[in-house]
C-alpha cells in the first residue's frame, strides 16, 4: 500500500518541499524542490520577521504546495532557526496554518539535529555498527548528531549559519569585490568559537553533510546541478572553493556552473562553517547528500506510525535520489 507523505519546510534561507512514498524500506522520492526566500533576512539575534521576507515565503509555500496537492496521504510543515528567534513568528505560523490546513511545527535545534540525522544516514548505507555523524549547516543554525543506529546518541545545535555569518561580515557576500584574508580569518574565528560544543561528542568514523551549502559545493565541483545521493567533499575541496569564490565579485560567482544564484552571496560563509565543523569533528572529508531534514521528518513519522500499528519499523539506510535538485 502506498504511503505517500509530503513535507514543506521553511528554513532561514530556503523554502522546500519533499514528496515521497515511505511505505517501502527504500523511500521513493517523487518531488523535491526549493525556492530561495531568505525569511531570516535582517532578523538578527531576535528581531521581527520583515513583511517582504514573509510575503515571498508565503508565496513560495503556496507554489510548492500546488506541486504536491492531491498526491499525499499526510502533509507536514516544519520550520527552524529563523522562527525560533522571531518575535512575531506566531503571525507567520497562523498564516501558514490557514493556507495548508496543518500546523507548522517550529523544531527545536535538538529536534532538527535528530531529524537531519535520520534522513542523512541513508547516504551512509550500510551502517556497520560504527559511530557516524551528521552535520546540518543551514542559514541560521548548525546541527550535529552522532550515533550508531537510526536514532542519534547525542545532538548539538549551535546558533550560527551561513546567513547569520554573512550578515555579521557583509564583505563575505562579494558585493564590493574580492574578500580579504582578514575577513576570512574573522569568519573562521566565529565559526570555530560557535561550533566548539561539537567537541563534546564522541569521535566518528564517517559523516554526512546536509544543507544547501554542502550540496551547492558538490554541484560546483561536479559542474552541474542534478540528483545527488552521495558526493564526497574533503576539507581540501572546501578550502579551494572558498579561495575561488572569495576572489570573485558576487555577479561572477552567480555564473559559476552548478551555482544557485540566490546562494552565491552566503556560500563562502557556509563553506567556512563546513570546514570548521569538519575540523572540530576531527574529519578530513564527509559525504554531501540531499537526503536530509525533510526526509528525516518523513521517516520519523513513518517509524512512529509503524510502531503504533505494531508493524515492523524500517531502519536500514538507503534511499533513491530525488528527481529535482535545487
Amino acid at each position: 500500500m502506498s504511503k505517500r507523505y509530503g513535507v514543506i519546510s521553511v528554513g532561514t534561507n530556503s523554502t522546500r518541499v519533499l514528496l515521497a512514498d515511505v511505505a517501502l524500506d527504500v523511500p521513493r522520492v517523487t518531488v523535491a524542490a526549493a525556492i530561495g526566500t531568505r525569511i531570516g533576512e535582517g532578523l538578527g539575534e531576535g528581531g521581527a520577521l520583515g513583511e517582504e521576507p514573509m510575503r515571498r515565503t508565503i508565496d513560495a509555500i503556496a507554489q510548492l504546495h500546488r506541486r504536491i496537492r492531491g498526491h499525499y496521504v499526510r502533509l507536514f510543515a516544519i520550520t527552524t532557526s529563523a522562527l525560533r528567534r522571531a518575535s512575531n513568528g506566531e503571525t507567520f505560523l497562523e498564516r501558514v496554518h490557514a493556507m495548508l490546513g496543518v500546523p507548522m511545527r517550529v523544531l527545536t535545534g535538538e529536534e532538527e539535529a535528530e531529524a537531519s540525522y535520520r534522513g542523512a544516514i541513508t547516504a551512509l548505507a550500510p551502517l556497520r555498527g560504527e559511530r557516524v555523524g551528521v552535520i546540518d549547516m543551514g542559514g541560521g543554525s548548525t546541527e550535529y548528531a552522532v550515533g550508531t543506529d537510526s536514532k542519534p546518541e547525542r545532538v548539538v545545535s549551535s546558533e550560527i549559519g551561513a546567513v547569520r555569518v554573512t550578515e555579521a561580515l557583509p564583505a563575505l557576500a562579494g558585493r564590493d569585490g574580492a574578500v580579504t584574508e582578514e575577513t576570512l580569518e574573522r569568519a573562521r574565528g566565529m565559526a570555530r568559537d560557535a561550533l566548539e560544543a561539537m567537541r563534546a561528542c564522541d569521535s566518528v568514523a564517517r559523516a554526512a553533510l546536509v544543507g544547501g551549502s554542502a550540496t551547492t559545493a558538490a554541484a560546483i565541483l561536479r559542474g552541474r546541478r542534478g540528483p545527488l545521493t552521495a558526493y564526497s567533499l574533503s576539507r581540501d575541496d572546501l578550502q579551494r572553493l572558498i579561495a575561488r569564490l572569495c576572489a570573485m565579485p558576487l555577479d561572477e560567482r552567480k555564473r559559476i556552473a552548478g551555482m544557485k544564484p540566490q546562494r552565491a552571496d552566503i556560500l563562502p560563509a557556509g563553506l567556512v562553517l563546513l570546514d570548521a565543523a569538519l575540523e572540530t569533528a576531527g574529519l578530513g572529508e564527509a559525504v554531501a547528500t540531499t537526503s536530509d531534514l525533510l526526509m528525516g521528518v518523513l521517516l520519523q513519522h513513518r517509524d512512529a506510525s509503524a510502531a503504533t500499528a505494531g508493524e515492523p519499523s524500517f531502519t536500514r539506510a538507503g534511499s533513491r535520489p530525488s528527481r529535482n535538485f535545487s
